[in-house]
């Protein structure tokens, strides 16, 4: 029997989002290796005139750049709320919360999706965890001026984690904040967590995306599951 091919399914999983995608929309358009799938697909529908009239609101410059090359017309975000926004994840609860940003994007990603009167998220199955954390660190956006104090602050919230690298230099996000990659530890009221982050100083922002997301499509080996909060 064959593995099934993960970015296949992936493929299939932003195919069912895009379906939510009617003319007329503004899409927040999501960041990362399964979102650039969705991004695609609307471009695609948008050629064939299955779409018409959809504008993008992208959350990175990558983005961005992806939509325009496929043809979606892209606007900068502004107060008027976006019907859909479809995006990844790097952690899945049983619930819909989320660990976003290990590529980098989260500031523009909540930005943007709060904003969304529905928010789609699209991932394979390794992404799905019992609990938030459980897999992957947690990225902490903060500001570049007295990092090193900010992360001693950090250190007293959760103290294993480590500033993230690009090479020998620290990964610069597109907003030139730089990220902080936690671990939580098994037990953490992650509510409390996000709060008690959110108060500390030097932080912009977290990775932490609770009671956001209305349904995710995951794609597993034997195909797409469509998820929605327990």
């Amino acid at each position: 029997m064959h593995a099934p091919d993960l970015e296949a399914l992936k493929k299939e999983a932003a195919i069912r989002a895009v379906a939510l995608v009617g003319s007329g929309m503004r899409v927040g358009l999501g960041t990362g290796s399964t979102a650039k799938y969705a991004i695609e697909e609307i471009g695609r529908r948008l050629a064939a005139g299955e779409l018409s009239g959809v504008t993008g609101v992208a959350t990175s410059e990558a983005s961005d750049a992806l939509a325009r090359q496929v043809g979606i017309p892209v606007e900068a975000l502004d107060p008027r709320p976006l019907d859909i926004a479809i995006d990844g994840a790097d952690e899945i609860d049983p619930a819909l919360n989320l660990i976003k940003g290990l590529g980098g994007a989260l500031l523009r990603e909540k930005l943007t999706e709060v904003q969304a009167r529905q928010l789609v998220i699209i991932a394979d199955h390794t992404k799905l965890v019992t609990r938030i954390g459980e897999k992957a660190p947690l990225p902490i956006e903060i500001a570049l001026f007295g990092f090193l104090s900010t992360i001693e602050r950090l250190r007293a919230v959760l103290p294993a984690g480590r500033l993230r690298q690009n090479g020998a230099q620290p990964y610069v996000t597109d907003n030139g904040n730089l990220i902080f990659d936690a671990q939580i530890p098994e037990g953490h009221d992650i509510h409390a967590l996000e709060r008690q982050l959110k108060g500390t100083l030097g932080v912009i922002d977290t990775g932490l995306f609770l009671g956001m997301a209305q349904v995710a499509f995951v794609a597993a080996p034997d195909g797409v599951q469509e998820l929605r909060p327990q």
